[in-house]
């Protein structure tokens, strides 16, 4: 049995130098090595340099998927900083989505050797990318973090500090894309708040290719004509819009309140149950 083994970079590969934490190269690659089952080859690829999840974007998880794809004999795990962990398990979840693909996603929020949940998430990626645990509802692409395996499409982290840092809400099972990488659009996530400006959306979209708009509850904007113009105005200029709830669960349900009329009107897309990160994904993808 060979697995693979992309380091990222990220909290669990830190060490204390001079100036504070950084990542330190070879420190996650000998975890996991010193944690294989006898008879298990370790085969690794490094990110140089290793990098904060900040810095992740399109071009990283094309690097990435091309990893993934480079060894199809193999199971993977890839360790990954927390923060933008939610868009990677996105990323990965939807471009692979049909491949029939072990990907185990892990991080930690203390480091290794810092007493915390690095060793134990890390011995929990090693089990599942090997198949001695499965899932309830089996995903390509999973992440293993404080003692359990999450369907990676949802992903939301919820506390910036708490061990159990990361929930998944439920999403429709991803179709195949149309596009298996990503590209260099200029897309974002909008998210309207009381009193925002038609303006103030004008402008953000005028240098954008596409958004996701995070609207209210279960579907409703502002009563603003100006808005409603402005996002329509977009819409007809070639601009997808997809919009999901600011709420974390529950999802969309258009015409369910009058208040939505005016937003749903726009051609602005439904993205239903949809994380902000996922909708995002579906974009690049779709």
């Amino acid at each position: 049995m060979r697995l693979l083994l992309i380091h990222t970079g990220g909290t669990i590969g830190m060490a204390q130098g001079p100036g504070g934490l950084a990542p330190l190269e070879g420190l996650v690659e000998a975890a996991v090595a010193e944690r294989l089952p006898a008879g298990a080859t370790l085969v690794t690829q490094i990110f140089l340099p290793l990098l904060d999840s900040a810095d992740v974007g399109p071009k990283h998880w094309n690097a990435m998927l091309d990893a993934v794809r480079a060894h199809e004999d193999m199971p993977v795990i890839i360790t990954h900083g927390t923060d933008t962990m939610a868009y990677t398990g996105a990323a990965l979840s939807q471009a692979l989505a049909g491949e029939n693909r072990r990907v185990i996603l892990c991080g930690s929020m203390i480091r290794l050797g810092g007493g915390g949940d690095a060793e134990g998430n890390l011995a929990l990626a090693i089990d599942a990318a090997l198949g001695k645990i499965r899932l309830d509802e089996p995903a390509d692409v999973s992440l293993a973090f404080a003692g359990q395996l999450l369907p990676a499409a949802g992903l939301v982290k919820h506390d910036s500090h708490d061990l159990h840092a990361f929930r998944t809400q439920v999403q429709d099972m991803p179709k195949p894309p149309v596009s298996r990488r990503f590209d260099a659009r200029r897309l974002a996530i909008l998210t309207l708040s009381p009193g925002m400006s038609a303006d103030l959306i004008s402008a953000a979209l005028s240098v954008l290719d596409g958004a996701v708009l995070r609207v209210f509850g279960s579907g409703t904007a502002m009563d603003d004509p100006a808005v409603i113009a402005a996002l329509g105005h977009a819409v007809k200029a070639g601009k997808r819009i997809r919009a999901v709830s600011q709420c974390e669960a529950g999802g969309l349900e258009p015409g369910a309140y009058a208040a939505g009329a005016g937003l749903w009107s726009t051609g602005v897309e439904n993205g239903g149950r949809e994380t902000p990160e996922a909708a995002l994904i579906h974009l690049w993808l779709n």
